[in-house]
């Protein structure tokens, strides 16, 4: 296993920090008129929204905390590397490509599906099929996430065809993927053959 830097767990450990504390102060500057149980994200991040400097910066960090994890990351499989690390260029696009105040976009919808689908994917990609493996990269472990992630986006898929509580299933899939590249490096730092040096 190749030794996965101390200083990818900072960028991992940034990541869903950010993410909430921006969509939370988003809110509270956005005040009263946004429903965080029924509205998404992407609405503290409109044209217009009072917040929207701070969740787009949010997006953006992010972005980045993902790419550099995804470099620091050298124990996974390059092929979940390169998924981890087109959800943080995602993120930037949603940053670049907000909804519009009147409503939605096709642009900004294509860009939150993909990066949705890449954050979905990266941890069955990313698996290690060798006997040693951090247990989060281990086969079973990365396709019980990916399983649990796509279980996640059937129940927003059911609540935003009845309008119901979106934003609530938003939050909770976002934090839950946002968090899993911390698990997974917390697992590669503690694992015995991270102490190797690089060959």
């Amino acid at each position: 296993m190749r030794p996965v830097p101390k200083w990818a767990l900072l960028s991992s450990v940034c990541a869903p920090v950010l993410l909430v504390a921006g969509w939370t102060i988003a809110a509270l500057l956005e005040g009263p008129a946004y429903d965080p149980v029924t509205q998404t994200i992407s609405v503290l991040a409109a044209y217009g929204a009072a917040g929207s400097w701070v969740m787009n910066g949010a997006f953006v960090a992010l972005g980045i905390c993902h790419l550099l994890t995804a470099w620091g990351l050298r124990a996974a499989a390059p092929a979940g590397r390169v998924a981890l690390a087109g959800g943080g260029v995602a993120a930037l696009g949603v940053a670049l490509l907000p909804v519009p105040s009147s409503g939605g976009s096709l642009h900004h919808g294509s860009v939150v599906v993909a990066g949705f689908t890449l954050l979905a994917v990266w941890p069955v990609l990313a698996a290690d099929r060798g006997a040693a493996a951090p247990w989060g990269l281990r086969p079973v472990t990365s396709v019980t996430v990916t399983a649990l992630i796509g279980a996640g986006a059937a129940w927003f898929l059911v609540e935003m065809s009845r309008n119901g509580a979106i934003g609530v299933v938003e939050r909770l899939l976002t934090v839950f993927q946002s968090v899993w590249p911390l698990v997974v490096v917390a697992s590669c730092l503690c694992h015995p053959g991270n102490a190797r040096p690089p060959e």
